[in-house]
C-alpha cells in the first residue's frame, strides 16, 4: 500500500483498531513475524538471538515496509513539537552527585543533556508506532528473540512508548537504561552523524564495573561499537548492562522507543521521570518505594 494511501486510510478512520494487521506496516517478506510456526520465522528468531548473545544488540534493517517509511517519518515529525526538553547535566545513571566519592568517579561525571521526549500519553492511539507497540504478534516475536516466556508493556503511563527528539547538533550522552532491554524504531534519520554507540555488557546485575565505565567516559572507546540506523530500522538492545549514547547529529533525529519489560509493573523512577519528562503521575509516586530486581544504579 503506498504511503499516501496508508495515511488517507488512517485519516478516514480515526478509531482504527490498535491491533492493525502487520502486513500494512512490517516488511513481512524479510521478517515473517506473522508466521510463527514457520521455519523462516524460527530462523529469523535464531539469528536475532545469536547476535544478542554476542554483544547485546541487534539491528533489523528495513523492518518497516518501504512504502510506509515516509508516513512513519511524517508522523513522528508532526509529534516532535510536543516534546519536553530537559536542559540538564546528568551522569550515566541519572542520579544525584555524591560528593563523598572521588572527583573522577563515574557517578560524578556529568554531561550536558538537551534531548526531548514525546511521552506515551501524547501519542495518538491510531499512530503507526502505537499500533505496532500493542500488536500481539509483534510482542510475541520480541519475546522469542529475547528468550522470554512473555514480555509486558510498561505500566508507566509516560515512558512506555516515547519519541526521542534530537534537534540539530545535539547528542544523547552516555547512560544506562532503566529497563533491562529496549526496543527502538528509527523514525527519522538525521542528515549526518547520530550514530548509536555502545559498550557491550560493561556491567552485570551484581557488578557496576566503575573502572571500565570511567575508562570510556575519559575517552577510551576501544571497546565501543557503533551503528548507523536508517528510517524504518528496528533495534533490540540490552541497555541496562551496556552503557551507550547517540553521537552528535546534523539535522533532526527522531527515534521511537517501545518500552517492554519482563514484569507487568515496570515504572520509571520518580527522579528520572521528573528530570526527563518534566512531570510525574500518581502511579510514579505510588511505585517510588518499590525495590528493583537488581542492585544496580539508575
Amino acid at each position: 500500500m503506498p504511503s499516501s494511501a496508508f495515511r488517507e486510510k488512517r485519516s478516514q478512520n480515526q478509531q482504527a483498531p490498535i491491533n492493525a494487521s502487520l502486513d500494512q506496516v512490517v516488511n513481512l517478506e524479510k521478517y515473517p513475524i506473522d508466521r510463527q510456526e514457520s521455519d523462516a520465522y524460527h530462523e529469523t528468531v535464531k539469528t536475532v538471538q545469536d547476535q544478542l548473545h554476542q554483544d547485546g544488540c541487534m539491528l533489523l534493517s528495513r523492518f518497516i515496509r518501504d512504502d510506509v517509511v515516509a508516513a512513519l517519518r511524517e508522523e513522528s515529525e508532526a509529534l516532535a513539537p510536543l516534546a519536553y526538553f530537559s536542559d540538564n547535566n546528568v551522569n550515566p545513571y541519572v542520579t544525584k552527585d555524591d560528593p563523598n566519592l572521588p572527583a573522577d568517579h563515574p557517578v560524578r561525571f556529568f554531561q550536558h543533556y538537551t534531548n526531548g521526549f514525546v511521552a506515551r500519553d501524547q501519542i495518538p492511539e491510531n499512530a503507526i508506532v502505537k499500533q505496532l507497540y500493542h500488536n500481539p504478534a509483534f510482542q510475541r516475536f520480541l519475546a522469542d528473540c529475547l528468550e522470554e516466556p512473555e514480555i509486558y508493556e510498561f505500566a508507566d503511563p509516560i515512558a512506555g512508548l516515547v519519541i526521542n527528539v534530537m534537534p540539530d547538533d545535539t547528542e544523547l550522552p552516555w547512560h544506562f537504561d532503566t529497563n533491562e532491554f529496549v526496543v527502538s524504531l528509527m523514525t527519522r534519520r538525521p542528515d549526518s552523524g547520530g550514530e548509536f554507540q555502545y559498550a557491550p555488557g560493561i556491567r552485570r546485575p551484581s557488578e557496576e564495573n566503575f573502572t571500565g565505565v570511567k575508562r570510556i567516559l575519559q575517552g577510551d572507546h576501544s571497546e565501543v561499537e557503533s551503528l548507523t540506523l536508517n528510517t524504518g530500522d528496528l533495534q533490540l538492545f540490552k541497555g541496562r548492562y551496556s552503557m551507550h549514547r547517540v553521537a552528535a547529529a546534523k539535522g533532526q533525529r527522531l527515534c521511537t522507543l517501545l518500552g517492554y519489560s519482563k514484569t507487568p509493573d515496570m515504572m520509571g523512577s520518580l527522579e528520572h521521570t521528573e528530570k526527563i519528562y518534566g512531570r510525574v503521575t500518581q502511579a510514579h509516586i505510588d511505585a517510588h518505594n518499590q525495590r528493583r530486581h537488581d542492585d544496580l544504579m539508575g
